[in-house]
């Protein structure tokens, strides 16, 4: 994961002060691009301790599109919580927009599913370069108080050096907030790219990732606010040795989108089972507290 630590370092080098709606400064920069191969491991953060069920949990909600954080707290995974309203509902649209983007038809709102059609573009026109999923929508987003940071995502097909297709996807996020986001966010989409290639049959390849906001909190330049800094915990971060990265396995009983959400339901072990990661082997856990 070094394309990772050198956004860090990028950030840390280039970054400039600069406020925002939570309150705590970051420091800045714009549009940070790298590219991951996924031939060569399940990109996981090894220079902390990243948490598999919550990757796991959290993208399987997404790909449901449920809006309610029932089936979070099943499995304690409590990231939604700042969030979420009296109901428990939260205002996310990445699932929600993505299974169901709202669209206009004849003066009537309808709802298009923008995984079912990806899914069925790979398996029938494999080369389109139209299978693009949007979370961001203008009445949405300029009215929310979350908006979507990861806002597209878009599927596409390579032929690799042998000839043989190979599955990408490239992630444009506006907002990147860089010691507790965006490890998730690689695992996540990476994540999504392992199982539209289990799905699909095509052999997953590259996960692009655009940054265009990246971003660090930290404390003020009075030296307040210092529960918010993330600098130390990145810093420690880079003079830790990059581990090997791990290797996942999806069951092969999971063979359409439908087999997804039934698994929320499960035990989170018996979910966990359908995923399988072997040898992660990180170093510890580093606190970051979030800026809400």
């Amino acid at each position: 994961m070094q394309q990772y630590l050198q956004t860090v370092r990028e950030v840390l080098h280039k970054g400039t002060r600069k406020e925002n709606r939570t309150g705590v400064d970051t420091m800045s920069t714009f549009n940070i691009n790298y590219e991951i191969d996924l031939r060569e491991g399940f990109p996981l953060l090894t220079t902390k301790e990243i948490s598999w069920k919550n990757i796991v949990v959290e993208n399987l909600w997404f790909l449901s599109g449920d809006t309610h954080i029932g089936l979070l707290k099943k499995h304690n995974c409590k990231f939604w919580d700042p969030w979420a309203d009296e109901n428990g509902r939260v205002p996310s649209a990445y699932g929600n927009f993505w299974r169901h983007y709202p669209i206009h038809e004849q003066q009537k709102i309808a709802f298009n599913d923008q995984i079912a059609y990806v899914l069925t573009t790979l398996k029938t026109s494999p080369m389109s370069r139209r299978m693009l999923v949007l979370a961001w929508a203008p009445g949405n987003a300029q009215t929310s108080e979350l908006p979507p940071c990861h806002a597209m995502w878009v599927l596409n097909v390579q032929n690799d050096e042998n000839g043989e297709p190979l599955l990408n996807l490239h992630l444009t996020q506006r907002s990147c907030d860089i010691a507790l986001g965006v490890p998730y966010n690689i695992a996540g989409y990476a994540f999504i790219l392992e199982l539209m290639s289990h799905l699909s049959g095509i052999r997953a390849g590259i996960f692009a990732h655009t940054l265009i906001d990246a971003h660090i909190y930290t404390a003020k330049a009075d030296g307040s606010m210092a529960e918010y800094d993330h600098i130390p915990g990145l810093r420690e971060q880079l003079t830790r040795d990059v581990r090997s990265l791990p290797q996942l396995t999806i069951d092969p009983s999971i063979t359409a989108l439908e087999n997804l959400t039934p698994l929320l339901e499960a035990d989170t072990d018996e979910l966990l089972a359908k995923f399988r990661l072997d040898g992660y082997d990180p170093h510890p856990f580093i606190p970051f507290k979030v800026a809400v």
